[in-house]
């Protein structure tokens, strides 16, 4: 029998609570030196022989993860994925954007042979940033969204962090963002639908997240080229969510104001104000005109099919990971826009 303070040894099992280094080394027929370099991930240690070290370090509770790289062995690195607390868009894994965007950098991670982390953090403040950096094990952070975190990415980017942001390109902007031309988006949006005769055009969506600030500014321009006058009445709020939309759309409706196309500030923003305008009777695109923004793949089986402003999430992923690798991040590369296209297809007609 053994006492409490002893190791207790049973075939090939040891006492959870005073397993030691050199006992996980006697377990696998290896060397003191060879099981710590081992936890360690020195490529000094063959691949099977830190797998069964690292079983064997699981298994009897050594405490052994703070030693274990960030993802599974023969990566040629890690990549960690952070969604700041959203502002504007909901930022969920379920987000049919974020998802494409997800699917983007996952390709090229896969191409370079990095695997990917998904932090479960939502970061708010600076504090919370550089707490993100400085305690994952990854080689570097891609930040999926700016939120209003702009300030607090150019307090990042002085420190010797490694990370990269999908966003915007704002002014005095320190850090390096891949984003898509979201002001040509927005402008080629409205000015087709000004082409098409339509002259009381909605911007339905919230104004504050960046990217959607950068589409209204488009929004605003194309009226202006088209001598098309701007009427506060069509700048309708709008949560990156069907139901809001569509409440946005129904309260636009009941209050009597006229208007004949519409310019959402996502595909899903866009699909609300579809089913709004169904149900107050009117036909799309015979009475109204509308374009969403993404062009996620629910855009061109909806009924009818949805016209959009695609992003290329797969370019943008090759951009974020191609920075983050080779460039250094924040402080190396500059930032780059994606070009925006035009797709057109029922919902707005010509």
């Amino acid at each position: 029998m053994c006492s409490q303070n002893r190791l207790c040894w049973g075939p090939a099992t040891l006492s959870r609570k005073t397993t030691r280094l050199e006992d996980i080394a006697r377990l696998a027929g290896v060397s003191v030196a060879t099981t710590s370099r081992a936890l360690n991930d020195s490529p000094a240690v063959n691949d099977r022989t830190k797998q069964l070290i690292w079983k064997l370090a699981k298994e009897h509770d050594y405490p052994f993860r703070r030693y274990m790289p960030a993802g599974p062995i023969g990566a040629q690195g890690t990549i960690a994925l952070v969604t700041p607390r959203p502002q504007g868009r909901e930022g969920r894994i379920s987000d049919p954007f974020f998802l494409e965007l997800l699917a983007g950098v996952g390709e090229a991670a896969r191409e370079r042979g990095c695997d990917l982390l998904m932090s479960h953090i939502s970061p708010a403040t600076y504090d919370e940033l550089a707490a993100a950096m400085n305690t994952s094990r990854a080689d570097g952070v891609i930040f999926l969204g700016q939120s209003s975190l702009h300030g607090a990415f150019n307090r990042l980017a002085a420190g010797d962090y490694r990370f990269v942001v999908w966003g915007a390109d704002l002014p005095e902007q320190d850090y390096c963002s891949i984003g898509s031309d979201n002001f040509s988006g927005g402008r080629r949006a409205t000015s087709h639908l000004a082409r098409l005769g339509r002259s009381r055009i909605v911007f339905l969506g919230d104004l504050d997240p960046p990217e959607a600030m950068q589409r209204h500014r488009g929004y605003l321009e194309a009226l202006e080229t088209a001598g098309l006058s701007v009427d506060a009445d069509l700048i309708v709020p709008a949560h990156f969510e069907v139901e809001s939309a569509e409440a946005a759309v129904d309260a636009l409706v009941r209050r009597g104001v006229r208007f004949d196309g519409v310019v959402a500030a996502s595909d899903q923003i866009a699909l609300g104000a579809v089913r709004a305008l169904e149900h107050a009777g009117l036909t799309v695109p015979g009475d109204v005109s509308v374009i969403g923004f993404d062009n996620v793949p629910f855009s061109r089986y909806s009924r009818p099919a949805l016209s959009t402003i695609a992003q290329d999430t797969m370019k943008a992923g090759r951009l974020m990971v191609s920075k983050l690798l080779d460039h250094g991040g924040a402080t190396a590369g500059r930032s780059e826009r994606v070009p925006t296209d035009l797709i057109v297809r029922e919902t707005c007609g010509g």
